[in-house]
């Protein structure tokens, strides 16, 4: 079964990030930033792959007059994030579906947080695409999930790195090997080098890094 389809997964997904993704808090608050430089105080998002709700809780408490657009395929996440947000549902509206659910905008920034390393190479490049089409001129487009040396030596080194992180978490080590090996055999990981260069071939620009937590790199690129 789909991790975002198994009931039981979705209900303990807020569990995950804070204790799996170095400095998880910091990290949403770096992109919330990295928008709030030039997306305006009415500002409308589009957040890819927002189901579970956490960087939109986020945002919408840091920022009280930012809109939110989220799309997520799955409705096990869908509805989690509507119990998320709570009140702040109210300035959010959710979209079942990849990329071509979203609105048409245009946004004044997008972000895509955890998302990418699921997506297949081409599929990638598209969805960079349709992102940026949506996107104002010059808007932020903030991203971030794992991406590291495709080496198999450094594959192994970068996920054994991973694994030892969730266990300092508390994670049991057995589950930290079994997601590690899942990892492994089924994400789409690419380099960071090509995960740069695919932005730039989605026509983004000014692409630099601002973030990198073990096997994570996090990049903020401009449409």
């Amino acid at each position: 079964m789909d991790t975002f389809s198994d009931p039981q997964a979705v209900a303990r997904y807020a569990e995950g990030p804070p204790r799996l993704v170095p400095g998880f808090a910091d990290l949403q608050r770096m992109i919330m930033l990295l928008i709030a430089e030039r997306a305006p105080s009415d500002a409308r998002l589009l957040v890819l792959g927002a189901g579970g709700g956490l960087e939109i809780k986020a945002f919408a408490e840091a920022k009280p007059g930012w809109q939110f657009d989220g799309v997520d395929p799955s409705a096990e996440m869908i509805n989690l994030a509507q119990q998320t947000l709570g009140a702040f549902s109210t300035r959010t509206q959710l979209h079942q579906g990849l990329i071509d659910s979203a609105p048409e905008g245009p946004f004044d920034a997008a972000t895509c947080i955890l998302t990418l390393h699921f997506v297949e190479r081409g599929e990638r490049v598209r969805t960079l695409k349709e992102v940026r089409r949506r996107l104002k001129p010059g808007a932020p487009f903030p991203v971030a999930h794992f991406s590291f040396p495709q080496t198999s030596e450094a594959k192994n080194l970068w996920l054994a790195r991973y694994a030892a992180f969730a266990v300092s978490s508390g994670v049991e080590p057995s589950q930290a090997e079994n997601a590690r090996s899942m990892i492994a055999e089924r994400l789409p990981i690419l380099s960071p080098e090509e995960d740069e260069q695919l932005l730039r071939d989605a026509g983004f620009d000014g692409v630099s890094l601002f973030y990198a937590g073990f096997a994570f790199r996090g990049w903020v690129a401009y449409a």
